[in-house]
């Protein structure tokens, strides 16, 4: 959440920060509540200071044995004036509060405008076919490792059952994706699946996203639509060390979004679901260094693919593209031959103070002693359901077989190929 006095004195800015994302808001109405809460303020003080004043007169007229009973009941009026004054007051407050909620986070500099991100770089090289490539919906379906019918039947569209050496390369890529990360150094968090509505509103995701998430209604909990939410709570209305930071954190989540709905009929298989995995990293730094761990952060996400031999780019978010809380951003794409263009597999963020004011999440300097907002980073490493997208498009073969990344060997018990007919548990020994 932005600080409106921070809007007040910056508001060129943050004009321009609203133009790039093509975002409408009437800043002058926040102006406005917020120049009516002062003008409450200040009828509040003087009305504070009126009745302190008078307070002292009456006790001057007790000690000399005078009656104090007119200004007594002046003094009751005055509290009288001072609550309704409080009261208008908590109501702009809190009007300003909601307006603020559902304004996006102000935008760095750098973020470019238009609908086009920029290019940043290439890795990899594309897979060449002497024959016609097949999408990973048809490839998962042959070789019996996913079933979106049976998952129709057990819920409905929008989920996928994974079978066989189908679940066991998911569950691979979510150990391998682990681990590394964990040599890193991130620690490892395995959190809560639900969270309950301040946890959520502190990463932004409410109010803003409420109609985009699974509600709980008996307890007020929402299932997570990704491990941002309960990892960067961690440190909800805490005060951290600066010898501390940063903090850097990394978890395995399943993610649940409605937002699936909307895209089921355009886009096949498991690009969009309403179920899926994700590992996350997550990240606590000082404003002084986020924007260097944003890029460790990035090289970290990288690495994934790196080792998974597929190929991709990373780009740089435009306005447009930048989620609501972000202030700067870059998504990492990966191959799809099927689709014969790049799809975005990871999103590494710097979010800046605007996660951490709304969950007061602080850090006490080392110098002086001054507390002061942390920033809060995030990207996925990766989405586990795309990466297999990748894995199956990207190494299938001719003979309807999808080769299994080197890396993946130990994790998949030393299978190297999965194949038609259930048989690739012989693949053992094949290359």
């Amino acid at each position: 959440m932005l600080d409106v006095k921070w809007i007040r004195k910056n508001l060129t800015t943050m004009r321009e920060s609203l133009k790039k994302r093509e975002i409408e808001a009437d800043l002058d109405t926040l102006l406005n509540l917020d120049d009516e809460r002062r003008e409450c303020v200040k009828k509040g003080d003087e009305l504070k200071h009126l009745k302190n004043l008078y307070s002292k007169k009456i006790s001057q007229l007790k000690n000399s044995s005078k009656d104090p009973q007119d200004i007594i009941k002046e003094t009751q009026k005055l509290v009288l004036h001072i609550k309704e004054w409080e009261k208008k007051r908590r109501n702009y407050e809190q009007r300003i509060t909601d307006f603020l909620l559902n304004l996006p986070n102000r935008l760095h500099p750098s973020v470019p405008g238009g609908d086009d991100n920029i290019e940043e770089k290439r890795c990899g090289k594309l897979p060449k076919f002497n024959f016609s490539p097949r999408d990973h919906q048809q490839i998962g379906e042959d070789l019996n490792i996913l079933d979106f019918k049976r998952a129709a039947k057990i819920t409905g569209s929008g989920f996928v059952v994974y079978k066989g050496l189908g679940a066991r390369l998911e569950r691979a890529l979510i150990n391998f994706m682990l681990d590394l990360h964990i040599s890193q150094g991130y620690k490892e968090i395995l959190p809560p699946f639900m969270t309950n509505s301040a946890a959520t509103t502190g990463t932004g995701q409410l109010p803003k996203f409420r109609e985009e998430l699974y509600k709980c209604e008996r307890d007020d909990y929402y299932l997570v639509p990704t491990a941002e939410v309960p990892v960067t709570n961690l440190h909800r209305e805490e005060i951290l060390k600066e010898d501390d930071l940063p903090l850097s954190y990394v978890a395995y989540t399943p993610c649940f979004r409605r937002e699936a709905g909307a895209y089921g009929k355009k886009i096949k298989g498991i690009i969009r679901q309403h179920q899926f995995n994700k590992v996350e990293l997550v990240k606590f730094t000082t404003p002084q260094t986020s924007y260097e761990e944003l890029e460790k952060l990035l090289l970290d996400a990288e690495e994934v693919l790196k080792k998974l031999e597929l190929p991709y780019r990373v780009v740089r978010l435009c306005g447009k593209e930048l989620g609501f809380s972000a202030a700067f951003g870059y998504d990492i794409e990966v191959w799809i031959p099927s689709q014969k263009r790049f799809l975005e597999i990871s999103t590494c963020s710097n979010f800046e103070d605007y996660q951490s004011r709304r969950a007061s999440i602080r850090y006490r300097d080392k110098e002086k002693g001054l507390i002061h907002y942390v920033h809060t980073l995030n990207g996925s490493g990766l989405a586990i359901g795309r990466t297999v997208v990748a894995i199956l498009e990207n190494f299938q073969d001719e003979n309807e077989r999808v080769r299994i990344p080197d890396v993946l060997h130990p994790y998949m018990n030393g299978v190297k190929l999965i194949e038609r007919g259930g048989v690739s548990e012989l693949a053992r020994s094949r290359s």
